[in-house]
């Protein structure tokens, strides 16, 4: 799947944006009115349901609460370790996999604008072996779609679109994400949607680390030059809100890996989120915009166009602006006892990973899946159905931590 990252313009007073996009009627619009397990992992970074945010340190180290350094100290991990860079240890004794195990304290300062940029598209692609598993159940694959840049500046056109960065063995990485409403929090939600390998590495890892979402990043698509020297505020309009608790689908911890298999129908993620500086707004509220999520599932015949929208970042894109592609869904089957894939011609490349998915539904634009896997030619984009294990993963993290 391709990883994207997304950061929010912080703009005051938009509260209605459009997604307009050719070919999906009715223009995908977007309103700040918000309204609204089994197979569920969901993780805190507290040591229970009511602790509150660490907050970060003026010197930009993390501040590792009471609780949080008890639970590093359980798996071996000294938290005064921790909030010196102690993080930066991928040992596999240290590196948590347990949902109960996830720890992000937020370390102020640390995504900064050129250590975005810097940040590695999270790619995951479709093997000659994968593709072939569910040989015969699913659609011949579509012609491929060129991703079309999106208008500026994005919190008119997109305003709930934006990156999610995070640390990795590898280094810092990005995928894309999404604002969604909350059922139990209504206009003030601070959920957003993403893939669940933009957040754990799956059956050979754990949890990444520093996983952070930036909306509408880079609002005007300025070049690279210009992003050169960019400073917070043309990097991150909004701001840049941690994840304090993350939950995705025990099929993805269970069976996920960096390529294509039968952990990708369940490759989906939600992220509860903070500001890194404080505000007494929600993500919505900041943003001005939040999107619905169908957890009906519907099969691909019954959908007349989605549009996947995210921030490539491999060749031939650098990561800097968002695209979209927009097509009529096929079906991708990753073998005959798993739930069919949707699947899109579209160019994006890494980096646009858990982008949202949209469709209208009655006249509303709802999310219905996210990116998860391509091919190594970028001809095609792939998303799981978000059905009853997707529904119990969100119903979960809006009951538990919503309104936190």
């Amino acid at each position: 799947m391709r990883s994207i990252s997304v950061s929010f313009a912080r703009r005051r007073g938009r509260q209605r944006t459009a997604l307009a996009a050719t070919g999906l009627a009715a223009a995908l619009a977007l309103t700040a009115t918000a309204c609204g397990g089994s197979g569920a992992h969901t993780a805190n970074s507290a040591s229970g349901a009511g602790a509150s945010q660490p907050a970060g340190s003026s010197d930009g180290k993390a501040q590792v609460p009471a609780g949080l350094a008890n639970r590093l100290k359980a798996h071996g991990i000294d938290a005064s370790q921790w909030e010196r860079g102690g993080w930066k240890n991928w040992d596999r004794s240290t590196w948590l996999k347990d949902a109960k195990d996830f720890v992000n304290p937020v370390i102020k300062g640390l995504w900064k604008p050129q250590r975005m940029q810097s940040a590695k598209a999270a790619d995951k692609t479709v093997t000659t072996k994968d593709a072939s598993a569910g040989q015969g159940l699913g659609d011949p694959a579509p012609q491929p779609v060129q991703a079309v840049a999106e208008k500026t500046p994005y919190h008119q056109y997109s305003a709930p679109v934006g990156k999610v960065f995070f640390d990795s063995p590898r280094g810092p990485m990005v995928c894309s994400g999404t604002v969604i409403k909350d059922v139990n929090h209504p206009g003030k939600s601070n959920l957003v949607w993403t893939a669940g390998h933009c957040v754990h590495a799956g059956r050979d890892g754990g949890w990444y680390r520093n996983i952070a979402f930036v909306p509408s990043y880079n609002d005007d698509g300025d070049s690279a030059a210009q992003m050169r020297t960019a400073g917070a505020t043309e990097a991150a309009p909004y701001g840049t809100w941690w994840a304090d608790w993350v939950s995705t689908s025990n099929e993805w911890i269970q069976r996920g890996s960096e390529v294509g298999n039968d952990g990708s129908p369940y490759d989906f993620s939600i992220l509860h989120v903070k500001p890194e500086n404080g505000s007494g707004k929600s993500l919505e509220e900041t943003v001005g915009a939040a999107l619905d999520v169908d957890f009906s599932a519907p099969p691909a015949n019954q959908i007349a166009e989605m549009g996947a929208w995210g921030y490539p970042a491999a060749p031939p894109y650098d990561g800097l602006k968002m695209f979209k592609c927009l097509d009529r869904p096929g079906r991708l089957s990753m073998g005959p006892a798993l739930p069919d894939m949707y699947r899109i011609g579209c160019t994006m490349t890494g980096g646009s990973s858990g982008g949202g998915w949209f469709r209208v539904v009655n006249g509303r634009t709802v999310l219905v899946s996210n990116t998860s896997i391509g091919p190594a030619d970028h001809s095609w984009l792939a998303g799981p159905p978000l059905g009853q294990e997707a529904k119990s993963v969100y119903e979960s993290m809006s009951r538990t931590y919503g309104g936190q």
